[in-house]
């Protein structure tokens, strides 16, 4: 089976199920088993107003809501499956409504420096193979990701490296020691918001340029060119970085040095690039969004065609403006994770949720649909963190809808 919790999506797991309730589950991580044994399948009606109704009541009432809407938001789709995602644009681009996913919040910076100066990637499959040189940047896969170091990255053996963590040397570039810092041969602490300029450093180093200063970043000029030396010497280099880049100062002009860093050692080696992608399918929705309408977040359909714009249109910003006067949430909790000022907006306008499981954001919803959930108990399509698409099948037998079936459902009374 595969693990629908991060975006590992391990797909090595077996899982055991009696009377229709998952009882035991193998090869996974503490989040992983969490997900399967803690789920309860049982059928659950919609509710209105905190009141339980029929499921075409809840469907007309949710219809109504975003029919009247000037500016309806719909935010989430991390959690849910591509062919829900895919949906979800229809529905927005039928409203004029604001389209946005969580990579607003997260790695949003790694999209736009992909735009800028691209991104050369790889698959987890190659990191297994081949890589020798791991560098892990603003990231803390050890927590984050529980299996990562074992099935893809640090210990994993694979064809050019049979010895798993012996023919790797590991490399982790943080603000702070962490559970992740353990496991390197090589931990430098850079100064918080510093990153940057470490980055341009190093840059200049593997072009064999003089630098002048000793540190940079709180991190000694010798201790970079040393990195830069091996970076140009190993024989496949994937740095994986993560919102230790996204979300701290420079944001995507962090991401792009890295990226063009990654580029420009492409002239000595093979050197690689992947964002540590949190949710399941987070990496689905940037794609979704792209091939339907040509950007991965932050998009308005308001003037009949997609208008891109990060900061103006998204999430948080435009809740917290007090712009949204309707939100359909799918797939994710805005009010535990939003700033006060938008997760308020959400509880002010009416707000209709899709979600397996009950959360903050439900607790404020007027209408709430209860959703089968992905990989258990509805078959969908994930894309793993490397941009992988993985096909998800159930373990348990679906009672109740899917959320591809609910927006569907939506979309044909509005029609």
């Amino acid at each position: 089976m595969v693990c629908p919790f991060c975006g590992c999506l391990c797909d090595d797991l077996a899982v055991e199920v009696e009377d229709n309730r998952v009882v035991r589950v193998r090869q996974a991580c503490a989040n992983g088993r969490g997900l399967f044994t803690a789920y309860d399948p049982a059928p659950r009606r919609p509710t209105v107003n905190r009141r339980e109704v029929g499921w075409e009541e809840a469907i007309a009432e949710a219809a109504q809501v975003l029919d009247e809407a000037d500016s309806p938001l719909i935010y989430g789709l991390s959690s849910t499956a591509t062919e829900a995602q895919r949906k979800a644009v229809a529905l927005a681009d039928r409203l004029g409504a604001i389209l946005d996913t969580t990579s607003s919040v997260c790695h949003s910076p790694s999209s736009l420096a992909m735009q800028a100066v691209g991104e050369p990637t790889c698959t987890l499959g190659e990191v297994r193979n081949r890589a020798d040189l791991l560098v892990f940047w603003g990231c803390n896969p050890a927590v984050s990701h529980v299996r990562h170091f074992s099935r893809y990255s640090v210990m994993s053996k694979g064809t050019l490296t049979p010895n798993g963590r012996r023919d790797r040397m590991v490399v982790v570039v943080d603000v702070r020691p962490t559970t992740s810092t353990r496991v390197a041969d090589l931990f430098l602490q850079v100064q918080p918001g510093a990153d940057f300029e470490v980055l341009t450093v190093l840059r200049a180093l593997v072009q064999e340029k003089e630098i002048a200063v000793e540190t940079v970043g709180g991190i000694s000029t010798a201790q970079l060119r040393e990195l830069a030396e091996r970076m140009k010497t190993c024989r496949f280099g994937v740095a994986f970085m993560g919102m230790g880049l996204t979300q701290s100062r420079g944001r995507d002009l962090n991401v792009s040095e890295l990226f063009t860093l990654v580029a420009e050692l492409n002239q000595y080696t093979r050197f690689s690039v992947v964002p540590m992608r949190g949710h399941g399918n987070v990496a689905g929705a940037d794609q979704v969004l792209t091939w339907q309408s040509g950007y991965p977040f932050a998009i308005s359909f308001a003037r009949g065609y997609p208008w891109y714009g990060p900061g103006e249109f998204s999430a948080v910003d435009v809740l917290a403006r007090g712009e949204a006067d309707a939100a359909l949430i799918m797939a994710s909790d805005p009010v535990a994770h939003f700033p006060s000022a938008a997760a308020k907006q959400l509880e002010r306008i009416p707000t209709i949720v899709l979600d397996p499981l009950p959360s903050l954001t439900t607790q404020v919803a007027r209408v709430v649909f209860p959703t089968a959930c992905y990989g258990v108990d509805a078959a969908g399509t994930f894309y793993r963190m490397d941009g992988v698409p993985i096909r998800l099948r159930p373990v348990l037998p679906s009672v109740r809808p899917t959320d591809e079936e609910v927006l569907s459902e939506i979309i044909e009374v509005m029609r």
